[in-house]
């Protein structure tokens, strides 16, 4: 059976665009993207090329497109029965959330006429003055000589103080000869004296501070009562803008945004929340009776400098603005199960590599989790409480990515876990990973150094700062080249979260994403990162262990 698919003839000025070519129905998918975690279907990918040929047309956007946006497409069926498909972008591109060929915002806070543009206007008025105050060349100087009369009044007082110390140790060096009462009660006036001299000198001293911070005043007052004045302003705004922010889902529901978060850990709707191509997408289906089919988001332009994103590749909605939202968007869906949900390894047996009475090591399979999880599936840690009800401590020493394959460390016992836990920490323990890269390295070995830290609204992406990344340090060296790919040793020297893809995908690391890695390059059957090696000392015998297990790719 086909279903009719009619092309528009001003696609440019439509919303609603069908397929130039018609599909069958077995084509279509029986339940809807699953958005964490998915695979672009072949509807989604023919839509999301038509998008991207209307993207290469738009002169007007290309400095900006070259800087880099998410887009998304939403295949949907109309009432009569015709399939077609939505484009929508995340955020505003040139200065504006309304164009035409896309879906417009869930709520469009650019419009001139509305409360936000005007009250943000008030906001950056007061903005304005609060610098002109704090750049007033009186105010300025009055600070400076605050600082230098604050530093000279310091130095003065540690001087005075010194000499009635000096005073004073002189004072007891002559009681020491046994003065005459007449000697002592001069010497007990002396001290007497300088002792008010000082307080004379501190009262002064302070005077001259008070004198200066009472010009200040004037000005800390002002620009205090204003900065109170725009925090204010801000979070009312802040607020109006959110109760704009109201989502369908395919129930019929509404919901705003503040309820949505409201149920999350950090309570607060995040900057840009219900911004995202997505929600817009979702939005504009339920408000026109469209029955969303499939979605699928892509980057078009040049990553980001803190993130890694990769021209025309596909990528799961963000967890920290999306997720609450879409859960509340998708009721009503019959919407695919998270892939990761599946437990494929719960009939594995793990490879026991080595093993003693106080520890093991055994061999992680691809796609099982270090430690239980938020989904319901086996774990190593799992499988070793079952194995060894006797043991104690947290027996995981340290943790691989579910994705990743190779040695992972067990401690029997509770002492045993804290001696290697400490090696860990020394960075006594030897490691290495061989891992596939998607492209070609130049050099045959280096270190690269990029501070790691987590991506707050996109979790568990992680993301390059300099500012709040902590250090991340690892050794490679290339093994051979092949092709389009590098097969590469990595030797970590520090262990953060998702170090070893970050450093293999960032332009500043190799600049080439480990194949298979859905995260930061291109999702395939397997994520090709193995720890192939791990050297410890044992707890007990103090003798030094090392385990090998090859990859198998």
């Amino acid at each position: 059976m086909l279903v009719s698919l009619f092309r528009m003839n001003d696609i440019d000025n439509q919303i609603f665009h069908p397929f130039v070519q018609e599909i069958s129905q077995e084509s279509i998918p029986e339940k809807f993207t699953y958005p964490f975690y998915y695979t672009p279907h072949p509807l989604c990918l023919m839509a999301a090329k038509e998008l991207q040929h209307y993207l290469l047309t738009q002169i007007q956007w290309k400095e900006e497109l070259t800087g880099g946006k998410m887009f998304g497409v939403l295949i949907v069926r109309n009432v009569v029965g015709n399939i077609g498909y939505l484009a929508a972008f995340s955020g505003n591109l040139a200065h504006s959330n309304v164009h035409p060929f896309f879906v417009p915002p869930v709520f469009d806070f650019l419009q001139p006429d509305d409360f936000f543009p005007i009250e943000e206007k008030q906001i950056s008025s007061l903005n304005k003055t609060i610098d002109e105050l704090q750049g007033n060349i009186h105010y300025r100087e009055c600070k400076e000589r605050l600082a230098e009369e604050t530093e000279r009044v310091r130095h003065t007082l540690d001087e005075a103080k010194a000499d009635l110390k000096s005073a004073k140790a002189a004072r007891e060096e002559r009681r020491k000869s046994n003065p005459d009462d007449s000697e002592v009660e001069t010497m007990i006036k002396e001290s007497q004296f300088q002792k008010a001299e000082y307080k004379r000198l501190e009262r002064s001293c302070k005077q001259s501070i008070a004198s200066i911070e009472l010009e200040l005043n004037s000005f800390d007052k002002e620009i205090a009562l204003l900065t109170a004045e725009r925090k204010s302003l801000s979070a009312a705004l802040q607020q109006q803008l959110f109760d704009r922010f109201q989502f369908l889902n395919a129930l019929g529901e509404t919901k705003g945004l503040c309820d949505i978060f409201a149920q999350t850990a950090q309570r607060i709707p995040p900057a840009g929340a219900g911004e995202c191509a997505a929600p817009k997408l979702l939005q504009y289906a339920f408000l026109h009776k469209l029955h969303p089919i499939a979605m699928a988001e892509f980057w078009w332009g040049e990553s980001p400098k803190t993130e890694i994103r990769i021209h025309g590749h596909y990528y799961p909605a963000c967890k920290g603005k999306c997720e609450p939202i879409l859960q509340h968007m998708l009721k009503g869906l019959d919407v695919e199960d998270n892939p990761l949900s599946r437990d494929v390894h719960r009939t594995t047996e793990l490879e026991v590599l080595w093993e003693d009475d106080y520890l093991l090591v055994v061999n992680k399979p691809a796609g099982m989790l270090s430690v239980p999880g938020k989904i319901n599936v086996d774990s190593v840690l799992n499988r070793m409480q079952r194995l060894y009800p006797e043991a104690t401590g947290p027996m995981i020493v340290h943790r691989l990515d579910m994705a990743t394959s190779g040695l992972l460390l067990i401690a029997k016992t509770k002492d045993v876990h804290k001696d290697l836990q400490a090696q860990f920490r020394h960075r006594t323990v030897k490691k290495q990973y061989i891992a596939l890269l998607d492209g070609i390295v130049n050099k045959d070995f280096g270190v690269i150094d990029l501070p790691l830290c987590l991506n707050p609204s996109d979790r568990p992406r992680q993301m390059v700062s300099t500012e709040y990344g902590k250090p991340a340090v690892t050794r490679y060296e290339v093994l051979d080249r092949t092709g389009s790919r590098t097969r590469v040793a990595f030797w970590p020297q520090t262990g953060r979260t998702h170090q070893l893809r970050m450093h293999a995908a960032h332009s500043d690391g190799l600049n080439a994403p480990i194949v298979g890695d859905p995260l930061y390059g291109t999702p395939s059957d397997r994520l090709y990162l193995h720890a192939e090696s791990l050297e410890f000392t044992h707890p007990v015998s103090g003798e030094r262990i090392k385990v090998e297990k090859k990859a198998d790719f």
